[in-house]
């Protein structure tokens, strides 16, 4: 059998072996066919499924990470959402100030994804799928703890129904793309997933009519010009979050369409 016959060989097995990995395998295997040409006698004395072991993805590692990633982003879509419905000024600014913490602990956990990018040789899918994803995925946090500082600094005591409207996008999208983030993990959920991505955005739409409102009744009815900065400002880095949440469910079609 030549070279080819052997590329085709693998690939039909890795078909049957390893579903979700078929197109990094195939990526990856002409590495093997040079390899085979430089000695290919050796050839003869290597299993086919020792050769597939080599290819295969040893870990989980990254699911594992990415998961922790969404849940500490839900974690702070509940905190914001509860610290913009309280009431009380002081607990409302405890609640804000507490998401730097989640924030930075998410800053961790994508250090350490990008950490196992450079370590790891195979990967349960694209690399350049797991970086977009890592980094909206990280954007979300910066934006969301970005509002909360603003709510903060600017002394923003009373919150308007556009900045609570808001909060109830953002805490929606987020709980969707947690659901989907978590069924990445074996991928076979296909239609969760979609349903999720779809819905994140739907959400990002809503946020999208949400900005042009709040907008509308802001120039029409504040009359203070430093007001108006103020919560420009606010409603433009909201939208921003939700923007994200469509970023990353975008990066996660893609992921199963390659891999479905």
């Amino acid at each position: 059998m030549n070279s080819t016959g052997v590329y085709y060989a693998i690939v039909k097995k890795l078909e049957s072996l390893f579903q979700n990995y078929v197109q990094v395998f195939k990526h990856n295997i002409f590495t093997f066919i040079i390899i085979f040409k430089v000695d290919y006698n050796k050839i003869n004395f290597m299993s086919l499924k020792s050769l597939l072991n080599f290819f295969q993805p040893q870990d989980k590692i990254f699911y594992s990470l990415f998961e922790q990633v969404t849940t500490t982003l839900a974690q702070m879509g509940v905190t914001f959402h509860e610290a913009i419905h309280e009431t009380d000024y002081q607990k409302r600014v405890s609640l804000l100030k507490s998401l730097e913490d989640l924030e930075h602990k998410n800053d961790e956990v994508t250090h350490q994804i990008f950490i196992e990018l450079g370590r790891n040789f195979i990967t349960p899918f694209d690399r350049e799928d797991i970086h977009y994803l890592a980094t909206s995925l990280d954007d979300i946090a910066d934006y969301i703890w970005g509002a909360a500082k603003r709510i903060v600094n600017y002394n923003m005591v009373d919150i308007d129904a556009s900045t609570k409207g808001f909060a109830t996008v953002i805490h929606n999208s987020i709980n969707e793309l947690n659901k989907g983030v978590k069924e990445l993990r074996g991928m076979k959920n296909m239609r969760a997933i979609t349903e999720a991505c779809v819905r994140i955005n739907s959400f990002e739409n809503e946020a999208d009519d949400l900005l042009d409102s709040s907008m509308v009744a802001l120039f029409g009815t504040e009359k203070d010009p430093i007001e108006v900065i103020k919560k420009k400002d606010l409603y433009q880095m909201l939208e921003i979050v939700t923007d994200k949440c469509e970023d990353a469910a975008n990066v996660i079609e893609s992921i199963i369409i390659k891999y479905a």
